[in-house]
């Protein structure tokens, strides 16, 4: 159960590093790109999806591995064995879509269900980031009709 334990955490860990790294670059680069707001925002979320595309595949690497030793249990159903699979189920888990399709068996379990935990947490972060962005930028929209004489919050509508 050690192991295990060790395993789970070591994945968690890695995945939460990977995403706080990637929201922390598209953070610091965003508001240097010169280039409509709107295109800004595309791009922060496609480096989202990025990031959660390399969590999804550090919990494959996982599940694929786990899946090879005896004892730390098997993915059983609608799976052959190769990483692509893992990469399938790891995506279905992430999401908390879990079509039913491949089950878990043994103790990774555990990993499955920690998968779903942090997905949903690095999602809402993700969601809470690119809200932050876009209040900058109603904020920063804000201050410029202000900023022109004659005009007000009321003439704006």
């Amino acid at each position: 159960m050690i192991v295990i334990t060790l395993i789970n955490t070591l994945i968690i860990t890695t995945a939460v590093i990977v995403h706080y790294e990637c929201l922390m670059r598209l953070n610091l680069l965003m508001p240097r790109l010169n280039i409509w707001h709107r295109f800004r925002m595309v791009f922060g979320v496609l480096g989202a999806l990025v990031a959660h595309a390399i969590e999804v595949w550090i919990f494959a690497l996982g599940y694929y591995l786990m899946n090879a030793s005896e004892h730390l249990g098997q993915l059983t159903g609608d799976y052959d064995g190769s990483f692509m699979d893992s990469v399938y189920f790891s995506f279905t888990t992430f999401t908390t879509i879990g079509f039913g399709d491949i089950t878990p068996i043994g103790p990774l379990k555990f990993l499955t269900g920690l998968e779903a935990l942090t997905g949903l947490v690095l999602i809402t972060w993700t969601a809470s980031f690119l809200f932050i962005e876009m209040q900058k930028y109603w904020s920063d929209q804000d201050k410029r009709i202000k900023a022109r004489p004659g005009v007000n919050r009321r003439d704006r509508h």
